[in-house]
C-alpha cells in the first residue's frame, strides 16, 4: 500500500517544484511587468481628459464704476509684487508655483515648486 501512495506523492512534489511556492527573480520581473501594463492601461483611460491650466498673476477688486471707466492703456493694479511666484492652477486647484519666462517671444512659466499631494488634499476641504 505504501508503494501505491508513493507515486502520487512524487507527482504532487513535482507539480510543486514546477509551479509551486518558490518564486525566483525572473518570476518577480514578470509580476512587475504585468503590474506596469495594468497601471499603464488604467492611465490610458484618463490621458485624453482635457484640463484647464490657469496661471494667476494676481487679483484685484474694483468697483463697477471703475470697471466701466477702463479703456485701452488702463492699468489694473494686482495684489502680487514683481518677482513673487505665480500660481499654477489646474481646474481651479493649486498644483504648482513658478516664475515668468519668455521663450521665443512668448510668455511661459518655469515651475519652481510643486504642491505636495497632502497639500492638494487639504485644498479640497
Amino acid at each position: 500500500m505504501q508503494d501505491d501512495a508513493s507515486p502520487e506523492f512524487e507527482s504532487l512534489e513535482e507539480s510543486k517544484d514546477v509551479g509551486g511556492d518558490e518564486v525566483g527573480p525572473e518570476d518577480l520581473d514578470d509580476v512587475v511587468c504585468e503590474k506596469e501594463k495594468v497601471d499603464a492601461n488604467k492611465l490610458d483611460l484618463i490621458l485624453d481628459i482635457p484640463l484647464t491650466v490657469t496661471v494667476e498673476l494676481g487679483r484685484s477688486k474694483i468697483l463697477i464704476n471703475d470697471l466701466l471707466q477702463l479703456g485701452e492703456g488702463s492699468v489694473i493694479e494686482l495684489t502680487k509684487l514683481v518677482g513673487e511666484p505665480l500660481e499654477v492652477l489646474i481646474n481651479s486647484k493649486l498644483v504648482a508655483r513658478g516664475e515668468v519666462v519668455i521663450v521665443n517671444e512668448k510668455f511661459g512659466v518655469r515651475l519652481t515648486s510643486i504642491v505636495t499631494p497632502i497639500e492638494r488634499v487639504r485644498s479640497l476641504t
